[in-house]
């Protein structure tokens, strides 16, 4: 007979790993059926939540009269900018999603990929972009994790909340897409899934018509996206990380929106 630990889950029970888009939290907090799913969720699964920030870095940047550069979805992170993902999502957005958590009965650690080592990364080398060299600053492009931290607090029955930072064999800090973040620990932990969450839901092949939403997104269909142009900026990124999720591993991995994370009947599930 297994032993079960006291919130019903095994020990051999695979976890999920949830990301949820900094837009969504822009309005002070992620919605209310997020954390209801969310709590949903851990009665059966460990639960690993990474979150973005973007919205938040950004506005916090033009308070201080710098607009911030973004290449193909990925930010360039100067000295200036990596302090304020700092202080927007390892320090604010971060204890928020904490108290948040508290206030939907989930019991909550707050973190970064810096801590306990877990993201280990070196930083970018320059891109060619359009014929352009572009050198993305202070990002990071992971290099290993350490779940040991993770496998600690998913043991004790908590939910770690992940902001997207990685660190260095020298100790400096990096900014690292949010994406990539969930894609990395979901592969480590040998996720059963990872869910992409977004404001607009699944992929669509036309933005502003629900009706358009794809049920499933192969190869072949992101290739025919990107190339007319209906995939781009964030979404190509992730699809880009959902690819790589499923090579690396995981099981399953799922664009939607946050009112989905228990039915899945308009998501977008990522066929390799």
């Amino acid at each position: 007979m297994v032993k079960q630990s006291n919130n019903g889950k095994t020990p051999e029970s695979k976890p999920i790993v949830i990301k949820i888009s900094g837009t969504l939290l822009a309005g002070g907090g992620a919605p209310e059926a997020f954390w209801t799913a969310v709590h949903t969720l851990q009665k059966t699964s460990p639960v690993v939540m990474v979150h973005g920030g973007g919205a938040q870095a950004t506005a916090m940047a033009r308070r201080l009269d710098h607009e911030p550069t973004i290449v193909q979805g990925r930010r360039v992170t100067s000295d200036l900018d990596l302090d304020i993902m700092q202080w927007a999502l390892r320090g604010k957005l971060n204890t928020q999603l904490v108290g948040d958590a508290k206030q939907h009965g989930i019991t909550a650690v707050g973190l970064s990929g810096a801590d306990g080592n877990t993201l280990q990364v070196t930083k970018r080398p320059p891109w060619t972009v359009n014929g352009d060299t572009v050198d993305f600053g202070w990002v990071g492009d992971v290099e290993g994790v350490d779940a040991s931290l993770l496998h600690s607090i998913l043991a004790a029955g908590m939910v770690p909340i992940v902001a997207p930072l990685g660190i260095d064999a020298a100790g400096q800090t990096y900014n690292v897409n949010a994406d990539t973040v969930a894609r990395a620990l979901a592969g480590a932990l040998g996720a059963e899934e990872l869910l992409l969450v977004t404001a607009t839901g699944g992929v669509r092949r036309e933005a502003d018509v629900p009706e358009s939403h794809l049920a499933t997104c192969t190869a072949d269909t992101f290739e025919e996206g990107t190339e007319a142009g209906w995939i781009n900026g964030g979404m190509r990124v992730k699809m880009e990380v959902a690819f790589d999720a499923l090579r690396g591993g995981v099981d399953d991995v799922f664009i939607l929106a946050p009112d989905d994370l228990v039915r899945r009947s308009h998501a977008t599930r990522v066929v390799g």
